[in-house]
C-alpha cells in the first residue's frame, strides 16, 4: 500500500465532490457524515434535530435511521477563527455526548437540564406544536390524578354524595 493511500485512509472522510446537501440542497457548508453514511452541511443536520424532539435523535432526512453519530470533516485552517464554525462544531459535539450511546453520570444529566427546559419551552410556545404536546401533558395529567385518586386512602369524593344513587 503506497503512503498516499495509507494518508487517505487514516483522513477523516470527505463528502463526494458532486453530491449536494438534502435538507438545503446546496453545496456542503461544515459537512457531516451520519452513521448512516449520508452527508449533510452541520447546521442543516443540527436544524433538523432541533426541529424535532430534543431528547430523541434524530432521523436521517435520506434513509429514516436514527442518527446517533455526526462526523465532521476536516475544516481548514483558514475557517478555524470563524465563530459560525465554531459554534456548528460545538452543537454537533453536543449532540454526540447526548446521543453517542456512552454511558452518562448523574452530574452530566443535570448539566443538560437547562438545555432539554430551553427546547422544551420553546416546544411549549411553538403554535405549530402546542396542541399535541397540551393533550399528551393533559392525558398524562389525567393518568396520574387517576391513579392518586385509587391508591389515595383519603375518600375525595365521597360516594353517599357523588356515587349513584341507592334506592332505600
Amino acid at each position: 500500500m503506497s503512503s498516499a493511500a495509507a494518508a487517505s485512509s487514516s483522513a477523516s472522510p470527505v463528502p463526494p465532490e458532486d453530491d449536494v446537501c438534502s435538507v438545503c440542497h446546496d453545496r456542503f457548508r461544515i459537512p457531516c457524515q451520519a452513521n448512516c453514511s449520508h452527508w449533510f452541511c452541520g447546521e442543516c443536520i443540527i436544524r433538523v434535530w432541533n426541529h424535532g424532539a430534543a431528547v430523541q435523535p434524530c432521523k436521517c432526512p435520506i434513509c429514516r435511521r436514527l442518527i446517533n453519530l455526526l462526523v465532521p470533516a476536516n475544516v481548514s485552517d483558514d475557517q478555524n477563527d470563524d465563530p459560525q464554525l465554531q459554534r456548528v462544531l460545538g452543537e454537533i459535539q453536543h449532540y454526540n455526548h447526548i446521543f453517542g450511546g456512552a454511558p452518562r453520570s448523574l452530574t452530566q444529566r443535570l448539566q443538560d437540564l437547562p438545555f432539554f427546559i430551553r427546547r422544551l419551552f420553546r416546544e411549549l410556545m411553538d403554535p405549530q406544536r402546542t396542541l399535541p404536546l397540551v393533550f399528551r401533558a393533559r392525558m398524562i395529567l389525567m393518568v396520574i390524578l387517576s391513579g392518586v385518586y385509587v391508591l389515595s386512602p383519603v375518600d375525595i369524593l365521597p360516594e353517599s354524595k357523588c356515587g349513584p344513587s341507592n334506592p332505600s
